[in-house]
């Protein structure tokens, strides 16, 4: 059974048991995927609202892109389980295989893809939050700030996955790419996530 397709129970018991997966990169993308859909939910309770009338266009256009973010992310607490087992097999090849150097670099670039796009995402997903905190109808505003919290989480969650896999690898090359990529996301948009919280927490106390 796909994971997504589980129960909220089913999901956190499996994630709590011994198996390999799912873990803290499919845990990520659930995150971020309810961060997404709380902003969502913002904007579903602004639009056709008199009040919000002149922002409506924006947000249902928002909404649209933001529902795209959610979907990929659930598509993504799949996807990581999926390239990670490769590397989970690769660890149980006896260390004097010769084959198991190549093999173990190839999962572990495999078991990178998908954190580092996790990270790609919830970055288009905290700048959408800001535009939900900023436009959205007050009433649902503790849900933006708790939609960015999630998404943030979500991202530096994600990297955790994509450091513990990078500083194992043998090309250096490929994985120095990889961190400063991760880095320069971390760098732009905790701010940013950390900024759109506060504003919704100032308005709220």
């Amino acid at each position: 059974m796909s994971l997504v397709n589980k129960t909220c129970s089913q999901y956190v018991d499996v994630l709590a048991s011994k198996a390999s997966v799912p873990g803290g990169g499919s845990a990520s993308a659930l995150a971020g995927a309810i961060g997404m859909a709380l902003g969502t939910m913002v904007g579903s309770l602004t639009v056709g609202k008199k009040k919000y009338a002149e922002v409506e266009a924006e947000i249902i256009e928002v909404m649209a892109r933001a529902e795209d973010l959610q979907k990929e992310l659930l598509r993504l607490v799949d996807e990581d389980a999926i390239v990670f087992e490769p590397l989970s097999r690769a660890y149980g090849i006896p260390k004097d295989d010769p084959n198991r150097g190549q093999i173990m670099e190839d999962a572990l670039r495999l078991a990178c893809t998908v954190p580092m796009d996790i990270m790609r995402v919830c970055a288009k997903a905290i700048e959408l939050q800001d535009i939900f905190a900023q436009k959205g109808s007050a009433l649902a505003i503790s849900d933006a700030g708790v939609g960015v919290v999630l998404c943030k989480g979500a991202m530096q969650g994600a990297s955790l996955n994509v450091f513990i896999n990078s500083q194992a690898m043998t090309d250096k090359n490929y994985a120095s790419s990889l961190e400063a990529e991760a880095d320069a996301l971390l760098s732009k948009y905790c701010p940013m996530a950390d900024e759109i919280f506060d504003s919704v927490a100032k308005r709220l106390r």
